[in-house]
């Protein structure tokens, strides 16, 4: 092989690209923030192992690690913490929870939650998502229309709530 396909050097490599950034604003509920700074622990302890190692022969572990220990960092300078305790129960809104009725009058309760919390399982989401854009201001008794791609929907608001911890 030629000499010129070859990488000299010392081993090292090159850092991963960093993960892209949400352009919205990082609002974090108060279990958000307890969650990103528990994750950026867990990594830092996680690259303190793999660096550790006595054979370090594939340092991909590493410069992954090191990527998401940026992502996380760059996540808690740009956290905005919203304590949605101290919030009204007068209309939908970032950290709060929300129950709502379908036409079949189905129930679900959703909370709106910063982006890094949402979990669609568990009925987090974001405030960027077309439902929670339907919510936000909305009162009990309220319809709201959320156009999801198989069709639009309307919900009725039954009961604001703070969200459990």
């Amino acid at each position: 092989m030629s000499r010129a396909f070859v990488k000299e050097g010392d081993g090292d490599l090159d850092p991963l690209p960093d993960l892209p950034l949400s352009p919205h604003p990082n609002y974090v509920t108060p279990r958000g923030l307890t969650a990103l700074q528990s994750r950026l622990r867990d990594l830092q302890t996680t690259l303190a192992t793999l660096k550790s190692r006595s054979e370090r022969l594939d340092k991909l572990p590493e410069a992954a690690a090191e990527r998401d220990i940026r992502y996380i960092e760059a996540r808690l300078r740009t956290a905005l913490l919203i304590d949605p305790t101290t919030l009204p129960l007068t209309e939908v809104a970032f950290g709060l929870a929300v129950t709502v009725a379908d036409h079949n009058g189905q129930q679900t309760t959703y909370e709106i939650t910063g982006e890094d919390e949402a979990d669609a399982p568990l009925h987090r989401i974001a405030p960027q998502s077309p439902l929670a854009r339907a919510l936000i201001g909305a009162q009990v008794g309220d319809e709201v229309i959320w156009r999801k791609p198989s069709g639009a929907v309307t919900l009725e608001v039954l009961r604001i709530s703070h969200a459990d911890p």
